[in-house]
């Protein structure tokens, strides 16, 4: 018999990876709010009782908590419906797995920082500068407490789910170079670490398989910046001769990305390393391949000079 793993929150760029890692070997359910997949049903596990009443009736032997309201701007200037969605209902998580006896799985961030040190290991105290930050250390805090048994993941920079579900800065960049812009504007202030999520999801099922407790930062190797990352995206796409990157500060964008981010947010995945568990790969060979099977039609149709796929 296949173990069963609900999965809340399974819509974007993260559930997608979790699905295409944990499909062949568990039998999994995966829900959201928008179904946009047909694996999906609905479920928005903000609604405490509807979100107790699908996970028992599923009977699961893990619950994965994945969903959250990530962009930073919306949280900032929509309080109730950030703190609703990505506190409280992971309070509901933990409740459901406590009464069901079962562990659970929290995703939190490397942005719960304040970015005043370089680098960031799993003891490190957090201090959130915004309310996207604030909000999800107030999750990955109440897992800490209340939770059996958890294992809370931190993640960097996420990149994944290729041209539908990513709304982060690698499909961003590659919409806008698809659009025939040459000149990008990139801050040279702000530093991170990568995360590939099908690496993320597949760190993550040897964590769970190992029955592995507990805290741990989870990103690919390799410190960069916003600028490394954009340079090697233009790279992989062959557009370094065509391209022009322009160095700015994060002031350029203030109108459009208005909410607090810490300086730095690189982690380093010490507990992973300890347990001999650290299977994330480097930042660019994730990022190359990343491009290549999920961008690879786009890609094709978009940059037909390109030395990708």
């Amino acid at each position: 018999m296949k173990k069963k793993i609900y999965i809340a929150g399974a819509g974007g760029m993260l559930g997608e990876a979790f699905y295409r890692v944990f499909k062949e070997e568990y039998d999994i359910k995966c829900t959201d709010k928008d179904v946009n997949e047909d694996w999906l049903s609905l479920l928005d596990f903000r609604d405490f009782d509807n979100y107790k009443k699908d996970v028992v009736d599923f009977k699961p032997d893990f619950l994965f908590h994945l969903g959250a309201y990530t962009d930073l701007e919306y949280c900032e200037v929509n309080l109730d419906d950030t703190y609703l969605t990505n506190t409280t209902a992971v309070e509901n998580a933990v409740i459901i797995a406590n009464e069901l006896q079962i562990p659970v799985l929290y995703i939190s961030t490397a942005g719960i920082f304040d970015g005043k040190k370089d680098f960031y290991d799993d003891w490190d105290e957090p201090n959130p500068l915004g309310h996207y930050a604030r909000s999800k250390y107030m999750g990955e805090r109440y897992v800490r407490e209340h939770a059996e048994r958890y294992i809370i993941c931190r993640a960097g920079w996420m990149m994944g789910g290729g041209p539908k579900k990513d709304k982060k800065f690698i499909n961003k960049i590659i919409k806008q170079l698809a659009t025939g812009t040459r000149d990008l504007h990139i801050v040279n202030d702000k530093d991170g670490t990568p995360t590939f999520t099908v690496d993320f999801a597949k760190n993550v099922k040897l964590l769970f398989e190992k029955e592995y407790w507990g805290l741990y930062n989870l990103v690919c190797n390799g410190e960069t910046s916003r600028k490394e990352v954009a340079e090697e995206l233009v790279r992989i796409l062959g557009l370094q001769d065509e391209v022009t990157i322009h160095e700015v500060t994060s002031d350029y964008f203030k109108d459009t990305y208005f909410a607090p981010r810490p300086p730095s947010e690189r982690l380093i995945n010490k507990k992973l390393d300890l347990r001999d568990m650290n299977k994330m790969r480097d930042w660019k060979v994730a990022l190359d391949e990343y491009v290549n099977d999920y961008f690879g039609d786009f890609v094709k149709e978009h940059f037909e000079s390109s030395k990708c796929v």
